[in-house]
């Protein structure tokens, strides 16, 4: 049986499209991140950023759009659009897709764009390279290069799609850095209509319940304390919890203290958790694994705490102590404790 495979002209794509997720009529932060990451990708190709933004009753956050960066959006604005289902987005961005030819189409790794993505690039017969750590454009062909981490987190592997187009991404969430924003920016508004999205629809969304947190998101905190196998059990985490209440954060950890059972998952600092960018990040009986490092090296300050004097976790650190975080971390919150009730009798 002969196959016959239609050659792609990759000449007829041209720019960066992100979509630009929200919910209730919020932008998700990874919009805005790959937004800013897109703009730094457009000067090596010569091309603009268009942000697709469906929902309905949503055409204010055009401005917010390109206020991070946006010289492009393309609002799809339907009732069927109002609250994310599969089969109604994946059906408009297909059709988007279909008729401006971006040369990269770029999601967030969030639940929703991990959803669809691997939708859209099957109905437009291209790959996806889903959860990246990185994006950069090859200097030599202007392929796309999209890093992400394989084999549960051990190695980094680089991809290209070099003959299909659009390039298609995830990106984790707090891995790329947003614009500083612009508050006088203005971009244009290129309206997107469909006849038939509401035929598409096949699922019925009869109510939304929304999980209460009671936790800080950690990707949300300014001050983070970290805790390792160092820490012993999980018995040890409560006071981490009173170091990071004192500082006005909240706790997170390595991975070897969620596969221990010891804290949850969404607490979790690494290639295979979540990337963070506190102001202050204080590592306790972390050694450093490269696969932790990646996740939280950009932070403003660090502090390690470590009884092994070698440990990597040392090479990024601002400060290290070395020594049981067990009875460092006590002495640490009492001084803490000290000080601002110094500072409020003052």
């Amino acid at each position: 049986m002969w196959k016959v495979v239609r050659k792609m002209n990759k000449e007829d794509y041209k720019g960066i499209f992100v979509f630009a997720q929200q919910v209730d009529g919020k932008l998700e932060n990874v919009s805005y991140e790959l937004i800013g990451k897109s703009k730094a990708l457009a000067k090596d190709l010569g091309c603009e950023v268009t942000a697709m933004l469906l929902g309905h009753n949503v055409e204010p956050l055009c401005k917010q759009l390109a206020k991070y960066g946006a010289d492009r959006v393309i609002l799809a604005d339907d009732p069927a659009l109002e609250v994310y289902t599969t089969e109604p987005y994946a059906y408009v961005i297909t059709e988007i897709i279909k008729k401006y030819k971006p040369e990269i189409a770029l999601y967030g790794a969030t639940a929703i764009g991990r959803d669809l993505a691997p939708r859209i690039s099957a109905r437009i017969h291209t790959g996806l390279t889903a959860d990246c750590t990185g994006l950069e454009i090859e200097e030599e062909t202007k392929n796309l290069l999209m890093t992400r981490p394989a084999f549960g987190g051990n190695i980094m592997a680089t991809i290209a799609c070099a003959d299909f187009r659009p390039q298609m991404a995830t990106v984790r969430p707090g891995v790329m850095q947003r614009q500083s924003p612009n508050e006088g920016a203005a971009c244009k508004v290129e309206r997107f209509s469909l006849p038939d999205v509401a035929s598409h629809v096949n699922v019925e969304v009869l109510e939304v319940i929304k999980k209460v947190s009671t936790k800080m998101d950690i990707q949300d905190a300014t001050v983070l304390v970290s805790g390792g196998r160092g820490m012993g059990g999980p018995e040890n985490f409560g006071m981490l919890e009173e170091l990071a209440d004192a500082l006005g954060g909240t706790i997170s950890s390595s991975r070897a203290s969620v596969d221990a059972g010891w804290v949850e998952k969404d607490r979790q600092v690494g290639q295979t958790g979540k990337t963070v960018r506190p102001n202050l990040y204080i590592a306790c009986g972390i050694s450093g694994a490269i696969q932790h490092l990646a996740g939280m090296e950009d932070s403003d300050v660090i502090i390690a705490i470590n009884k092994d004097p070698s440990a990597p976790i040392f090479e990024v650190a601002d400060y290290g102590v070395v020594g049981d975080a067990l009875k460092i971390v006590p002495l640490l919150t009492e001084q803490v404790k000290k000080s601002q009730a110094e500072k409020k009798n003052a």
